[in-house]
C-alpha cells in the first residue's frame, strides 16, 4: 500500500479512483472509474437481473437477504476495519454502524411480503359489487447515491429495502468511501451469484449525475441539501422519482425536569459520535434557564474526557478535508459574534482532527447555529422555557431529527418539533429502530427509508378491482337509465346528506 499527498482526498490515476485514509494517507482501495456508458450498461444489466430477482418472490428474496445478513455478521470485524481505514471512523463506531445495518436487512427481508404482498381491501357500499385488491410491485432498477459518513448503514437503509421489495440496485458510493461500497456489493454477490442484482459504479459527482440520467426507475440520495437540489433537477429531466435525505441541524431541548446526567451523556454522544459527522447529529441545544448552567457543566465534563486520534480513540479524523474549513469558519464566527468557547474553540481545529468544542452565548443568526457544521461542536443556548426552545428549534429550514429530555412534557414537546423524527430521553435511537420510518421535512428532504413506509417507498402501489356481482345502482355505463340515475341520487342523499 502507498501513501498519497493529501490524506483522505480521492485521487484519479489511470482510470482508477484511489481512496485513502484521512488519518494516515494509506491507500484503502482502487476502483474502476465509471464512464457514462459504464453507468448505462450497469443499469441495463441490472434491469434484466431485476426481472429474475423479482421472479424469486418474497420468500426467495427473504432467503437470499438473510444469507447476506449472516455473511455480514460473520465478517463484521473485517468490514469495520475497512470502514475505519477508509473513513477514519473508530472501529467501535464502525461496528455499531454495521450492527444497525444488519438489523435493517433482517427486518426488511422478514417483513416485505407482509407489507407489500397482495391483499384484499374493503370496498364501500356505493361499489359493493366490486372487490378491491392492492399490492406493491417493484419499480425495476433503483439507483442509490450513498454518503461517506455512514457508508454501510445509510446505503443499506435504501438498498436492503429496495432489494426486499424486488428491485435491482445500482449503488454509487461516495468517492471518499468507494472501497466500503464495493465490499458490500461483492459480499452480496457471494450469496446471489446468478445475476448482477446489486452492483456499484464509482467516481466523482459526474458519475452520480450520470446515474440520475441513466434510466433508473427511482433514485435514493443522501447528502447535502445543495447537492440534493442538483439531483432532483437531473432526475426531473426524465420524471424519475426521487427519495431525498438532505442535510440537518438537529436540536436537543432540555426541559426543567430533565435528568441532567442522562441528558448530558446523550448530548455528547449525539453531537460528537463519528466526529460529529452525522446528518441526525445534535448540533444545537436549547436548555431551559433553571438547568442551563448545571447542564453545560456536565456536558463540558463529559466532552472534555473524549480522546482524539487515529487509533483506539473516541473521535477520529474529519473524513472530508475541506469540511475542516467549514468547522473552523463556524467556530470563528461564533466567537466573533459574541459567543464563548467553554470547551475547545479555534485551537481545537488541528487537521485532520477537530477536538470537542462547546459554545455558549452564540447569537441565533450565527453560521454556527444556522448552517450544518458536521463536526464535533455544540452550541448550547439558554431559553426561558420549552415553548421558546421549540420556537428556536423550528426556526431553521432543516427538519431531520431532534431530541427532547424531560419528564412531564417531553413527548408533547417532541410532537411539536418540525422534524421527521425525534427521540425522547435519548439521541439518534430512531435510526436503529427498523420498525420506524426514517426521513425529514423541509431542507432535510422527503420520502422515507426503514420500516413499513420504507418498504412501500420502493414499490409501486397497484390497485385492482374485480366485479363480483351485478350492479344494483349502475352508474359507470351507458346502459344506465334515468331511473337508475334517480335511484343513485336518492341513495347518495340518504347516505351522505345528513
Amino acid at each position: 500500500m502507498t501513501a498519497v499527498h493529501v490524506p483522505g482526498t480521492p485521487v484519479i490515476e489511470a482510470g482508477l479512483l484511489v481512496s485513502t485514509s484521512p488519518a494516515t494517507g494509506i491507500e484503502a482501495g482502487r476502483l474502476p472509474l465509471a464512464t457514462d456508458a459504464d453507468v448505462r450498461q450497469a443499469v441495463d444489466s441490472a434491469r434484466a437481473a431485476g426481472e429474475w430477482w423479482a421472479g424469486l418472490g418474497f420468500a426467495g428474496r427473504r432467503d437470499r437477504l438473510l444469507r447476506w445478513r449472516a455473511l455480514l455478521a460473520k465478517r463484521i470485524e473485517q468490514l469495520a476495519e475497512l470502514v475505519h481505514v477508509e473513513g477514519g471512523k473508530p472501529v467501535a463506531d464502525a461496528i455499531v454502524e454495521i450492527v444497525t445495518a444488519i438489523e435493517h436487512i433482517d427486518w426488511a427481508a422478514r417483513n416485505a411480503g407482509r407489507v407489500l404482498g397482495p391483499r384484499r381491501v374493503r370496498s364501500r357500499l356505493i361499489l359493493a359489487e366490486f372487490s378491491g385488491h392492492l399490492e406493491y410491485q417493484p419499480h425495476g432498477v433503483v439507483g442509490v447515491i450513498g454518503p461517506w459518513n455512514y457508508p454501510v448503514f445509510t446505503p443499506i437503509g435504501s438498498a436492503a429495502y429496495a432489494l426486499a421489495a424486488g428491485n435491482a440496485v445500482v449503488l454509487k458510493p461516495s468517492e471518499y468511501t468507494p472501497a466500503v461500497g464495493q465490499w458490500l456489493v461483492d459480499s452480496f454477490a457471494e450469496v446471489v451469484p446468478e445475476q448482477p442484482v446489486f452492483t456499484a459504479v464509482h467516481g466523482l459527482g459526474d458519475v452520480g449525475a450520470a446515474l440520475c440520467r441513466s434510466g433508473v426507475d427511482k433514485l435514493a440520495f443522501t447528502g447535502s441539501t445543495a447537492t440534493a437540489r442538483k439531483v432532483m433537477a437531473a432526475c426531473a429531466e426524465t420524471l424519475t422519482p426521487v427519495l431525498i435525505e438532505g442535510g440537518g441541524k438537529d436540536a436537543m431541548i432540555v426541559d426543567s425536569d430533565a435528568d441532567l446526567d442522562a441528558a448530558a451523556e446523550a448530548c455528547v454522544w449525539g453531537g460528537m459520535t463519528n466526529a460529529g459527522q452525522t446528518c441526525i447529529g445534535i448540533e444545537r441545544v436549547y436548555a431551559v434557564d433553571s438547568v442551563f448552567d448545571a447542564f453545560v457543566d456536565k456536558v463540558v465534563a463529559r466532552a472534555g474526557q473524549l480522546t482524539v486520534g487515529p487509533e483506539g480513540t473516541d473521535i477520529g479524523p474529519i473524513t472530508m478535508p475541506r469540511q475542516i474549513d467549514v468547522i473552523r469558519r463556524h467556530i470563528d464566527a461564533a466567537i466573533i459574534s459574541g459567543g464563548r468557547a467553554v470547551l475547545g474553540g479555534p485551537s481545537a481545529v488541528q487537521p485532520p482532527y477537530v477536538h470537542p468544542t462547546v459554545l455558549v452565548d452564540v447569537p441565533e443568526d450565527s453560521a454556527a447555529v444556522q448552517e450544518e457544521t458536521f463536526g464535533p461542536t455544540l452550541t448550547i443556548s439558554r431559553v426561558r422555557d420549552a415553548d421558546e426552545a421549540v420556537t428556536r428549534a423550528n426556526a431553521l429550514p432543516y427538519g431531520l431529527g431532534g431530541s427532547v429530555f424531560g419528564r412531564r412534557r417531553a413527548v408533547a414537546i417532541a410532537r411539536r418539533l418540525r422534524s421527521g423524527m425525534a427521540s425522547v430521553n435519548s439521541t439518534l435511537t430512531f435510526a436503529g429502530m427498523s420498525t420506524l420510518p426514517f426521513g425529514g421535512v423541509g431542507d432535510s428532504g422527503f420520502g422515507r427509508i426503514h420500516g413499513e413506509d420504507g418498504l412501500r417507498e420502493f414499490g409501486r402501489a397497484k390497485a385492482i378491482t374485480r366485479r363480483r356481482a351485478r350492479s344494483l345502482l349502475p352508474s359507470m355505463t351507458f346502459e344506465r337509465t334515468p331511473t337508475d340515475v334517480a335511484r343513485l341520487v336518492k341513495a347518495i342523499k340518504v347516505m351522505y346528506g345528513r
